[in-house]
């Protein structure tokens, strides 16, 4: 069997488990009984952790332990994670209480839920990290040809198509929660298994080194030179081989970081040479300057994070009492999880085409404007969402069905496809500008980091909902006032909070645009952009914590 298949098989699983943990929201609240905005802070924080670890992981990757180790490690926990999560259902482990009450949710079970969770974040960052490049070390090797023929279309039938349709209309069907997440858990385990049983034919490349390492040496070696002049002719810093400057002496910004490349009278060069704590390279020096300058465009990341995280919680505790029938047929509300993941495939394939049609010529310029883009969608989705739940909750006070949490509400729950679609085309053109725009600007070497360090703020994000929510409940309830975040959605004003975060998206923007404008964007070099490795790039999106089909039918 083929490596590409071994790896590809990971996702498969990756799939399922997402399938299954995007309602983990209603099974805290139906089963735990806890209140909504405590299951989504839950769910928010391992969202979170999910995309702020692998900023770690990819240090750990690049300086010690390489992909495979990695992947070998995440995947062991991914299975870990989702099996504790089984256990820790009431009817597992010879529990006397077999019943889903909170009665029969006893301290182990606790224990076991949150350590499964923990080690589910761990899986998914490793895998976030690790799987797209693997999958191109693996392209390397002369007896492997990665995605051609039948195997790649057969893995990515499955990966699009087979996976989420089981995880859509078989898993919701499954009654008892324990079979609900021990399915998915014995798929992570056989894939994981049939992962390592290709450990003597992959391809391994070793660690060289993380280039983050350079960044903290350009801090250390300018600090250490505090004293030193920065000469007024570049010629007299430091540089690599004797490379021409002009390539790399491109910004006067934060110059005092430019003293890491002074070279120190009355020494030797060979002797400054070997302490590369005290001296760097221009190169270097401009490496580090470009991830400072980033800085402020990332805190404006945080607020994308935070409407992202309604997707599998707040969306999701809205559409659970609501009119879910097609006819007959009771549609899982795991179906908006496969129509998010196609909308954004749907906005990811015309993301270039809108670029070359309303961008010519300004190639450089179109990864920000995809994420203003992206937080226009913001201000849509929550105002949209605003709009659609002050419905929700008329029809609720219509039917008086305030005090009665667990009544279906009589209003169609499709409502709720265009806030979901509005999130898609934030979390694609999100994704895709970011990408585009590290891919452009940044040096080769930084631009894995750089887009996870953007990945990670947006985690960041996630975490903040938990804060802003509790900061929105506790103004809101000044003056004797009732707070907006009760125990049940029905008696709480989860609109009005939609409209604080659209407004704090519209600031976001206009800040991001400010930022935006005084960056200073380097001209792309020829060819510049050029996508390659696309296939393997199809299945190690569908990687992440809120994996499923992203698969691009319509690019040609």
């Amino acid at each position: 069997m083929k490596s590409f298949v071994r790896i590809s098989a990971l996702l498969w699983a990756n799939i399922l488990v997402a399938y299954a943990v995007f309602v983990l929201q209603n099974y805290l609240t139906d089963v735990w009984k806890l209140s909504f905005t405590h299951a989504a802070g839950i769910i928010n924080i391992y969202g979170g952790v999910s995309f702020v670890l692998p900023v770690f992981f990819l240090i750990l990757v690049d300086a010690f332990v390489g992909h495979f180790q990695m992947l070998v490690f995440s995947s062991v926990a991914y299975s870990l994670g989702i099996g504790f999560i089984s256990m820790s259902t009431p009817t597992v482990l010879g529990n006397s209480c077999k019943l889903y009450e909170p009665k029969c949710i006893d301290h182990t079970k606790k224990v076991l839920f949150y350590t499964g969770l923990a080690f589910l974040a761990v899986g998914v960052a490793g895998h976030l990290v690790s799987v797209q490049p693997f999958l191109k070390e693996q392209k390397d090797k002369p007896d492997e040809k990665l995605g051609s023929g039948s195997t790649y279309q057969t893995a990515a039938f499955i990966v699009v198509v087979l996976v989420p349709v089981v995880g859509v209309f078989a898993l919701p069907y499954i009654k008892p929660w324990s079979i609900r997440f021990g399915i998915p858990a014995i798929c992570t385990v056989v894939t994981t298994l049939l992962f390592l049983t290709g450990s003597c034919k992959y391809k391994k490349a070793k660690p060289q080194g993380s280039p983050l390492t350079n960044v903290c040496r350009v801090f250390v070696a300018a600090a250490c030179k505090t004293c030193e002049p920065i000469p007024l002719d570049a010629d007299k810093l430091y540089k690599k081989d004797g490379r021409e400057l002009q390539r790399f002496y491109s910004t006067r910004v934060l110059r005092f970081l430019e003293k890491a490349a002074v070279m120190i009278p009355g020494e030797s060069k060979e002797q400054q040479e070997k302490n590369r704590w005290r001296l760097c390279s221009i190169e270097e020096v401009e490496e580090a300057k470009i991830t400072v300058r980033m800085v402020p465009m990332w805190l404006t990341f945080i607020i994308c994070g935070i409407v992202s995280s309604f997707g599998n919680t707040y969306f999701v505790e809205q559409a659970k009492k609501m009119n879910r029938k097609i006819g007959k047929w009771n549609v899982p509300i795991q179906i908006f999880l496969m129509l998010f993941n196609l909308s954004k495939s749907f906005f990811k394939c015309y993301y270039d085409k809108m670029a070359d049609r309303f961008l010519p010529g300004f190639k450089k310029y179109a990864p920000p404007t995809g994420i203003a883009m992206a937080m226009i969608f913001s201000i849509m989705c929550c105002i949209t969402a605003a709009r659609i739940e002050m419905r929700r909750l008329d029809v609720i006070t219509r039917h008086n069905l305030l005090d009665k949490p667990d009544e279906n509400i009589p209003m169609s729950v499709y409502w709720l496809l265009f806030q979901f679609f509005l999130l898609a085309g934030l979390d694609s053109f999100f994704e895709k500008s970011v990408s585009e725009f590290f891919k452009d600007q940044a040096p080769q070497s930084m631009t894995n980091y750089l887009e996870i360090f953007s990945k990670g703020v947006s985690g960041l994000g996630f975490m903040c909902n938990v804060l802003s929510v509790h900061v929105v409940g506790k103004i809101s309830e000044k003056g004797g006032k009732p707070n907006w975040f009760q125990h049940t959605l029905n008696r709480s004003r989860l609109d009005r909070y939609y409209w604080v975060l659209a407004g704090l998206s519209a600031v976001n923007l206009v800040v991001y645009i400010l930022v935006a404008f005084s960056y200073r964007y380097k001209k792309l070099e020829p060819n510049n952009g050029e996508r390659t490795d696309a296939e393997a790039s199809v299945l190690a999106k569908s990687s992440g914590p809120n994996a499923g089909s992203e698969y691009c039918c319509c690019c040609g």
